[in-house]
């Protein structure tokens, strides 16, 4: 469909709860879901970056994510985090809205989704390791809340290229 202009960190949006997505308004996902997947692509193109968006970092209010690792798109709507193990991991997190910042950030090791595929069936998958932490990124921006907000400590944000020149 098009290219999305992407919120960029202190835009007062990225701080908002978005809504589920109602039965009704099915019919518009595939409209959302072309935005999401050509503004992703765009950023990966430009940046070599990114492999999924939410639908609140191009100003959707809905609980929408979209997946794009090996040319397998997913779809996830209304998901639901669950099952988070104990056990948890530090990342440096970077994000489509803030792209030359990284955050150390810790993450669950492992948890399950629970979503709602573009048929409105129930689906339900198992993620560890970097997936775990991207689903747990994205979850994020449906509640309103960016990786700066979960950073460790004071000292947990670089400049990209800063841990690119370690």
């Amino acid at each position: 469909m098009a290219v999305k202009e992407l919120l960029l960190l202190g835009n007062p949006q990225l701080y908002e709860v978005s809504t589920p997505v109602l039965r009704e308004e099915l019919e518009d996902i595939p409209e959302i879901v072309a935005d999401l997947h050509d503004t992703l692509l765009d950023f990966r193109h430009r940046t070599g970056a990114g492999r999924a968006i939410a639908a609140p970092q191009i100003g959707v209010k809905k609980r929408l994510i979209y997946m794009h690792i090996d040319d397998n798109p997913t779809v996830f709507i209304n998901p639901l985090l669950d099952m988070k193990s104990p056990e948890m991991m530090e990342v440096w997190d970077d994000c489509l809205c803030f792209p030359d910042l990284l955050v150390r950030v810790k993450r669950h090791k492992s948890c399950r989704i629970l979503y709602l595929d573009e048929q409105w069936k129930e689906q339900k998958i198992w993620l560890a390791g970097d997936l775990s932490e991207l689903l747990q990124h994205e979850f994020d921006h449906l509640e309103g809340i960016l990786a700066v907000s979960r950073a460790i400590d004071a000292q947990s944000f670089a400049l990209r290229g800063q841990l690119e020149n370690r």
